[in-house]
């Protein structure tokens, strides 16, 4: 089995407990991590299968999770390319939401920010996702190239609202609004072929018992959900302490200093939101009982029982 899979399977974190996990998995150094590394943790966590998972305290065995779980994609056993990995979110996409919520006087200063945001997100969430269906090359491109357009166009709909309304609460809530709003629908458009052919379904063994819909459609409803918290937190507190911070003498005496606060509040949020967002699902949904192994595939209503389980890597991106 695969040990990232097999990790997720064993380990039924608390969401304190996943937390601190993926401030581990979150770690920069992870993306310096050399190929031949990985290798050799990946090497020793399938010749200890046994031992790998409960023998945490092992440095050594514990640092081999880290570089796999932060580093290779469960689905498919292959290296996440470096600026996917989920290290690299925070410092790819913290910049471009803060150049994404400044106000500018024309479209076109916009157009740069919001394009390379959700270009990036985009990448991130096809590359990050559900990997156990099939999918052509062109699919992934005609769909991620619509995704990214669309998104895009709707982003800057608050410049053009801004430019034809002068009610000060309602110019700065619809940039913050509409940010979480796409950020959320990026996901459901990017990760729509995951409730339309469905995803694997396994058995506590990491046995395959088939695809389902319902699975991808949950799996995809989770991590949209935690886009919306994760860039609808960061959106909001820089605008509300910025709203506080112009008030004060010291924003009298240094105006420019207003970008600087907002950047720094922006990277502080979105550093504590991003661990956070990721938590909130676990990374195997579990469904326990026949009952609801029948609904995930469309047999029944979706309920548990305390017979058997089955589980289904839902991913975080």
């Amino acid at each position: 089995m695969e040990p990232n899979v097999r990790f997720w399977i064993a380990e039924r974190h608390s969401f304190i407990q996943r937390f601190l996990q993926w401030t581990e998995l979150l770690d920069p150094t992870n993306l310096v991590v050399s190929i031949e590394k990985i290798e050799k943790s990946r090497q020793l966590l399938l010749k200890n299968e046994d031992a790998a998972i409960r023998d945490l305290e092992n440095q050594r065995i514990k640092d081999a999770w880290k570089r796999s779980l932060s580093t290779v994609h469960p689905d498919s056993s292959k290296l996440i390319p470096v600026p996917f990995r989920p290290a690299a979110f925070l410092p790819f996409t913290a910049p471009m939401v803060f150049f994404s919520m400044v106000s500018v006087k024309s479209l076109k200063s916009l157009v740069l920010p919001q394009v390379s945001f959700y270009t990036y997100t985009t990448a991130f969430n096809m590359v990050n996702g559900n990997a156990s269906y099939n999918r052509h090359l062109y699919e992934s491109l005609l769909l991620g190239t619509g995704v990214i357009a669309s998104s895009s166009f709707f982003g800057l709909f608050p410049v053009l609202f801004q430019m034809r309304v002068n009610h000060v609460l309602l110019k700065r809530a619809l940039p913050i609004i509409i940010l979480t709003h796409v950020s959320g629908m990026n996901v459901v458009a990017t990760r729509s072929l995951e409730p339309i052919r469905g995803i694997e379904v396994m058995d506590k063994e990491g046995n395959v018992m088939g695809y389902s819909r319902k699975a991808g459609t949950k799996a995809v409803k989770d991590t949209a959900t935690s886009r919306l918290v994760l860039f609808g937190t960061t959106a909001f507190i820089p605008e509300v302490f910025s709203h506080f911070f112009v008030r004060t003498e010291f924003f009298r005496q240094y105006p420019w200093s207003l970008w600087t606060f907002k950047l720094s509040c922006t990277v502080l949020v979105m550093g504590l939101m991003v661990p956070l967002s990721f938590s909130l699902f676990p990374q195997m949904g579990r469904i326990k009982g026949w009952l609801g192994w029948l609904a995930l595939f469309g047999l029944g209503p979706l309920r548990t029982s305390s017979a058997s389980a089955c589980y289904q890597f839902w991913g975080f991106g």
